[in-house]
């Protein structure tokens, strides 16, 4: 019981320190228990990986069970193209695991351990039906000390400069350190996010600017899991892939980096170049200017690109790619 305690004390302090607009309580359904469902992921990567130099060749985060026999979902950052991967309960067994899946469009990652991990799995529960105002726990691997009280203060679109888009993501306050793979679990106990990020502006209200954390939604998930477990990726078309990192600037776009030999590099597209129109039609924003490029087709399309270099509107042809096919990844996917 004093676990118990321990853990809707999260959710008190939560409220005590959360902007007016989220001071709203709601007691939880579940125990302590909960949180052996969440393990550690470490996952080491080949220098030469094509995401080693961003992401690095060391990566450690959290990962959830959800089924018995070592089905784990983390965030796919913390595994994309490693070769070696383990992970790890709150009891301390370790075992390695292998890769079941990336998916870029949403960004989940599924493992598989080699052998059962021994913990009851969360439930899935249902993003959609949360609230804005809604406690919830945030957890990371480490127990009811890794585990914090927060509340959903936004459900709105996000763009992330490495050709991401979400329609619907899940934003929670105060921020939590441990985010990369960390549980979002509602008040009945279900898993409802997977932790991507870090942001500044979880929350705006009266002014004031709150940080917090982005969350990937579990109904992403629900739709392309039985393709993920089976083939190692959804059966939805592919996105057509740039490699431009683009960024957003008082307004505007402006590209902060393209990785070399991309699609972009080879076309000629490079940093601080501002991206003007797609096919004719002018973007006005991040996630405007990725459903104008992902609308022309399948990757291997043309993507005609107006871009402001100085003082000269260039335009540019980008012939663009499967990112499946630029990153080194395991036969699975």
């Amino acid at each position: 019981m004093r676990a118990l305690g321990f853990l809707f004390g999260f959710l008190a302090l939560a409220a005590a320190a959360a902007p007016s607009a989220v001071a709203q309580q709601q007691q939880p359904s579940f125990g302590p228990e909960i949180l052996e469902s969440i393990v550690k992921v470490t996952a080491r990567v080949p220098s030469d990986a094509r995401t080693a130099r961003s992401l690095g060749t060391e990566r450690e985060g959290s990962g959830v069970a959800i089924d018995g026999d070592g089905l784990v979902l983390t965030i796919g950052y913390a595994i994309l193209e490693a070769d070696d991967v383990r992970v790890e309960t709150a009891g301390g067994k370790a075992f390695p695991a292998t890769i079941v899946a990336y998916d870029h469009d949403t960004g989940f990652g599924l493992l598989k351990s080699a052998r059962p991990l021994g913990v009851k799995p969360i439930e899935l529960g249902s993003s959609g039906a949360l609230e804005q105002k809604q406690p919830v726990l945030v957890a990371g691997h480490g127990g009811p000390s890794q585990a914090m009280g927060a509340f959903v203060v936004d459900l709105r679109e996000f763009a992330g400069y490495w050709e991401y888009l979400l329609d619907v993501a899940i934003f929670t306050s105060p921020p939590y350190g441990n985010f990369g793979g960390a549980a979002l679990i509602d008040p009945a106990g279900k898993l409802v996010g997977i932790g991507s990020l870090i942001v500044p502006n979880a929350l705006q209200e009266d002014g004031r600017v709150y940080p917090g954390n982005m969350f990937i939604p579990i109904d992403a998930l629900k739709p392309i899991l039985a393709d993920l477990i089976a083939r190692g990726k959804s059966d939805r078309n592919r996105r057509p892939w740039l490699g431009i990192a683009a960024q957003e600037v008082q307004g505007r776009l402006f590209v902060a980096r393209v990785s070399e030999n991309s699609p972009g590099w080879n076309a000629g597209v490079r940093q601080g170049d501002m991206l003007l129109g797609v096919a004719g039609e002018p973007v006005s924003g991040l996630a405007d200017y990725y459903r104008k490029v992902w609308a022309l087709g399948d990757p291997g399309v043309d993507v005609p690109l107006l871009v402001l270099r100085g003082n000269e509107p260039t335009k540019f042809s980008v012939k663009s790619i499967d990112r499946y096919d630029w990153l080194k990844l395991k036969p699975t996917y």
